[in-house]
């Protein structure tokens, strides 16, 4: 149950009413979809706070898989590449909690340009990050599943 809401949730509905800026405020300005509508070969927009390191990124849906609940998609423009990566692709599976809501299992591939290289510390930086802004979202959602 708490698996298909964050499913349906987080996919469908947080960027077509915009509700990860208003989860995670100090983080996004905004979100919006600039070609699809959360299939797969969709682009988003995601713009920054001021206060953030970075301006705004692309983000291209790569796959959605509904039934193993699993989310593709690849950071393919803006200032978080540092104009060092052509993209980065996060792949994201949910499973079921035992204590209530979902895990996320998330793995990170970085496509760089030329001899560049990422250093460790850097990729496990983002990946906190990221699951920061997921468990943000997971929150708000179970905590207000009659909502949606």
């Amino acid at each position: 149950m708490n698996l298909r809401l964050l499913q349906q949730s987080h996919r469908q509905r947080c960027s077509r009413l915009n509700l990860i800026p208003k989860i995670v405020p100090q983080a996004f300005k905004s979100v919006e979809y600039i070609e699809g509508n959360g299939e797969p070969g969709s682009t988003k927009k995601v713009t920054f706070r001021e206060e953030s390191q970075f301006n705004y990124m692309k983000q291209k849906v790569e796959a959605l898989d509904k039934e193993n609940c699993v989310y593709i998609y690849s950071v393919i423009e803006g200032d978080a590449l540092m104009n060092k990566l052509e993209k980065i692709t996060y792949e994201t599976k949910l499973e079921d909690s035992l204590a209530g809501g979902s895990i996320s299992k998330t793995t990170c591939k970085y496509y760089c340009v030329g001899d560049f290289e990422l250093k460790e510390e850097g990729i496990k930086a983002g990946k906190e990050k990221a699951l920061r802004i997921f468990k943000a979202i997971e929150v708000h959602l179970l905590a207000n599943s009659d909502a949606y």
